[in-house]
């Protein structure tokens, strides 16, 4: 192995999928932006796919174009764009991807690809139903669909979705969960009374594709749930987390008690010890502020991070353990084997999961296995 590498499991993507398929008689639609979550976008995708996503679903244009320049040709939405997209709002027009509108300006955007590339654009209407983030506010509704109306009257567009996003999901029972499923469904009736019937109605992301069957629809959206990560802490709901990330050992020193470790010296040797050094560091992703609470596994022992994390490397005191330089410490894993995992991590830097695996750096290759499969990496 190189330095360090982040093994991803294709077998796991494709078994969670098939785990949240099996949970729903709607579609599934695989989220795989911001590089799949850190586990590689095209191998994330191909995977959701095999295990019975028929839908993929990116935040970027340029990630939807990504996709089908791979020869991926699933129906995918791309929901995060802004007005100086107008070439690359053309381009996915062209390749048939699935655009949000969720306002004036972005119709305006995709009605003019429509002219210009002779091709109607497919479009989701994304409604703001209390998330307050993108998407239509409930005021501006009735105008805009009486202008996606007139845009369909004209050939210029052709409303696939209507969709929304839950501000709550997270934590079952919330009563904001319940008053934006009352406001979907009263967005909903009024796009019927406009004449407009989408294909495809969804607001439920993983956490709801698992928790909240009332809110399926036609469509659930996971993301973090495809690569084995649990919307809700605590609760594994039978997915098996995809990543791995382990290094090797740069390098193992006895020291003398009351030695500074690292920048600031924030850690002090207390007695006679080993110091690992491990080549990994905030360039790759790794949180400084986890320095002195950051797990990692070094041959079957948990330790901690001793001191600050630097950019490209860390320092963990292990006492009398015996290490090597080469051996592997592993970060974060499924757990299986004691090993960390990545809401350990994340609750030792007070963040979410979510950011601890897509924060991983580019200096951190990826090495794809599958059962029975020889590994590949990017």
């Amino acid at each position: 192995m190189p330095h360090a590498e982040a093994e991803v499991s294709l077998s796991a993507i494709s078994g969670n999928v098939a785990r949240l398929k099996s949970a729903t008689p709607a579609e599934v639609m695989a989220v795989v932006k911001a590089d799949g979550y850190g586990h590689g976008l095209l191998e994330c995708a191909r995977a959701s796919l095999a295990g019975g996503a028929s839908w993929l679903g990116v935040a970027l244009i340029e990630e939807a174009l990504a996709l089908r320049a791979a020869g991926l040709d699933a129906p995918t939405l791309a929901w995060l764009w802004s007005p100086s997209e107008s070439e690359a709002v053309r381009a996915a027009v062209r390749a048939g991807v699935d655009l949000s509108v969720g306002g004036s300006w972005s119709l305006a955007a995709v009605t003019a690809a429509a002219r210009e590339t002779g091709k109607p654009a497919r479009i989701h209407l994304k409604i703001d139903t209390g998330l307050s983030r993108n998407g239509c506010y409930v005021d501006d509704w009735p105008e805009l669909l009486a202008a996606v109306a007139q845009a369909r009257a004209a050939g210029e567009v052709e409303p696939v979705g209507v969709w929304s996003h839950f501000a709550f999901a997270d934590a079952p029972g919330h009563p904001v969960i319940a008053r934006q499923l009352a406001a979907f469904r009263d967005a909903l009736g009024v796009a019927g009374r406009h004449g407009i019937t989408p294909q495809v109605r969804h607001i439920a992301n993983s956490a709801a594709a698992l928790t909240l069957p009332e809110a399926h629809f036609d469509l659930v959206r996971p993301g973090v749930a495809v690569v084995g990560l649990s919307p809700i802490p605590g609760q594994g709901f039978g997915l098996t987390p995809a990543m791995t990330l382990r290094a090797e050992l740069a390098q193992v020193k006895r020291v003398r008690a009351g030695e500074g470790v690292s920048y600031g010296h924030t850690h002090t040797t207390a007695r006679a010890t080993t110091l690992a050094l491990v080549p990994l560091g905030y360039a790759d992703g790794i949180p400084r502020h986890a320095g002195n609470r950051g797990p990692v596994m070094i041959n079957g022992a948990r330790f901690t991070v001793s001191g600050r994390v630097c950019m490209d490397q860390f320092v963990v005191d292990i006492g009398d353990h015996q290490a090597a330089p080469g051996d592997s410490v592993v970060l974060f894993g499924p757990g299986n084997d004691g090993e960390p995992t990545a809401q350990d991590w994340a609750d030792a830097a007070d963040t979410i999961h979510y950011e601890i695996v897509t924060r991983l750096g580019p200096r951190v290759p990826r090495v794809y296995r599958d059962q029975g499969e020889p590994c590949h990496r990017r």
